[in-house]
């Protein structure tokens, strides 16, 4: 793979305010460089960055129909009304929805909780589900991470005398459903300052309303954010400000005081003897909760999520963690299967988009699907499949690049359509695929940067190997929780050299194993490289080489630095 390296240097004004920041923050000037990059100029702003407070957490009642929310729940439980949690079928929905019934259920209990089956009913809110609601006596419900474009469905459910609180996150049509409350940050009368609430964060914040409003403590809803902090590191959303905060404390609670349902999942991923990061939670946790949406059904997840009985939670983990094995053949042979026909397809070079339909795929793995056609042609890419009489798919965006305004372009050709910049999910006629397609492509190819259609790494730093102190380490692991808006920065060293150690390492031979030297320092660094043997030969050469990647922690030796090889340049 050839990646297109792309560093943007400072400007003397940002050297000189990185440099007045290092000395008041006793830190690297590189380190100060990354803050600028964050917008964040000020040693104050510094601080509440490196050490986020829940008390920094914004006011609940400034969201747009807080008020309305509370009140109408209030009135339900003082009149003893049945209340039903609703919610989306994956990670960020079950979580959501695991949340909100864990902490009402403490106080209340004429309580259920529903989520959707994806082949039955399909994403959001379902005439099914409305009838379960009506048949069970709800007069309630609270719905999360969906419900935003539900206009005729809860139309429906008000004609049946039941009333809506939405809790969602995702982008509103300009007409908004006849809810008695709707929770959306991203509302065009928004009143709330952060606007990158996951859904189970929009539910975090209703939750910490209502004990406001009710006299309960806010101690109690800390036990909650390791479920929040798996929505925010799965639905992928910036992690910055309020998320931040909420990741931050989240992951903590995962690592010391984690639910019992989170707990079972921890065990049976392997993670119960390491620190958890956002990482893992992305590649392990995450996928996993997702596969009962995916394969089974997503109430399945949620059970796990409330169970308090360790032992049947680690038995249900064990059906999730077997869900996710078959997720994973699905995934490979859909992926082979896509990856034959984007090759066959012609003028694929002139192409900036993918689009692929087959009426044979699974429903459940089309996103995935979706997300590694974007990562290995750099393209805007949607995965269609067929259910009932409709083409229903998953769209997944390159860096940059709001694939919701590219389907909202082709609105008049869609059944139904909602998500944010870089996921999305669609529904239309199946004779309607092929002017999609085209109209897709259309709007892509005159909107796409150039930029956003190749392999480009970000450099944020070049340094040399003598930067890389034990406190320049610890100061950069202050850093964490990495993610959107705060990527883990890349760093780039140039002319460095095999210390004469370096080995090709693996099961098929496909990884490196380094022991580098620069020409500033006598350090010698660690580093792995995956999947770039192909370098070794010229490596042994002891000629220099260039070198981007992230500084880690060696997992087999505790406290030393090792360097993950992102990217291996020759020196020509």
């Amino acid at each position: 793979m050839n990646h297109k390296w792309n560093y943007v240097p400072i400007t003397p004004k940002q050297a000189e305010v990185s440099q007045s920041l290092a000395q008041e923050l006793g830190i690297s000037p590189i380190l100060s460089r990354l803050l600028l990059q964050r917008g964040i100029t000020k040693a104050t702003e510094a601080r509440k960055f490196f050490r986020p407070q829940l008390p920094d957490l914004h006011d609940p009642f400034l969201m747009k129909d807080m008020d309305i929310a509370i009140e109408r729940l209030n009135r339900a439980m003082g009149k003893k009304e049945r209340i039903l949690i609703y919610g989306d079928y994956d990670v960020d929905g079950t979580t959501a929805v695991a949340l909100v019934y864990k902490f009402i259920q403490q106080f209340y209990s004429n309580i259920d909780y529903y989520v959707p089956d994806r082949y039955e009913e399909g994403y959001g809110v379902s005439h099914k589900g409305i009838d379960y609601a009506a048949e069970s006596g709800v007069t309630l419900i609270i719905v999360l991470d969906c419900g935003i474009k539900a206009i005729d469905e809860i139309a429906y459910a008000k004609e049946k005398g039941i009333d809506f609180i939405i809790c969602d996150h995702h982008v509103p049509d300009d007409v908004l459903p006849p809810a008695v409350a709707i929770l959306n940050a991203k509302r065009l009368d928004n009143t709330y300052p952060y606007t990158h609430l996951s859904g189970c964060g929009v539910g975090f914040k209703f939750m910490q309303a209502f004990a406001m409003s009710n006299g309960i403590e806010f101690h109690l809803l800390i036990p909650l954010l390791d479920l929040v902090a798996v929505s925010i590191a799965s639905d992928i959303v910036p992690i910055m400000g309020e998320n931040r905060i909420l990741a931050y404390h989240g992951l903590k609670q995962l690592n010391s005081n984690p639910s019992i349902g989170m707990k079972a999942i921890i065990d049976i991923c392997g993670l119960a003897e390491k620190e958890i990061t956002m990482s893992d939670i992305v590649f392990k946790i995450g996928p996993r909760i997702n596969a009962s949406g995916r394969i089974q059904n997503g109430k399945e997840a949620v059970d796990l999520l409330i169970e308090k009985d360790l032992s049947i939670a680690l038995e249900k983990a064990y059906q999730i963690n077997q869900y996710n094995e078959t997720r994973k053949d699905l995934d490979k042979n859909m992926t082979e299967e896509a990856n034959q026909i984007v090759n066959n397809l012609d003028g694929l070079e002139e192409k900036r988009s993918i689009v692929l339909y087959n009426e044979e795929w699974h429903k459940g793995v089309i996103g995935i699907v979706a997300s590694r056609l974007t990562e290995v042609y750099y393209r805007p890419a949607v995965v269609l499949t067929r259910s009932d009489d409709m083409a229903t798919g998953s769209a997944r965006s390159v860096s940059g690049f709001d694939v919701y305004k590219a389907i909202e372009h082709c609105r008049d050709l869609l059944e139904n359509f909602g998500g944010h910049t870089y996921a999305a999910g669609l529904s239309m006629k199946a004779e309607n695929v092929q002017a999609f397609t085209e109209r897709f492509e259309e709007f892509v190819s005159k909107n796409i940067l150039p930029e956003q259609t190749s392999s480009v790494i970000d450099i944020d730093a070049e340094i040399d190997f003598k930067d890389i102190s034990h406190k320049f380490f610890n100061d950069l692991k202050r850093f964490n929780p990495f993610g959107p808006d705060n990527l883990k920065p890349i760093f780039c060293t140039h002319h460095v050299y095999d210390y004469g150690t370096s080995k090709v390492v693996g099961r098929d031979q496909e990884h490196i194993k380094l022991e580098l030297v620069d020409n500033k320092s006598n350090n010698v660094m660690n580093g792995i490289a995956f999947g770039q043997s192909s370098h070794v030969r010229y490596i042994k050469t002891k000629r220099s080489f260039d070198i981007c990647y992230t500084i880690e922690e060696n997992t087999h030796k505790r406290g030393e630095v090792q360097l993950q090889i992102e990217d291996i340049k020759p020196i020509e």
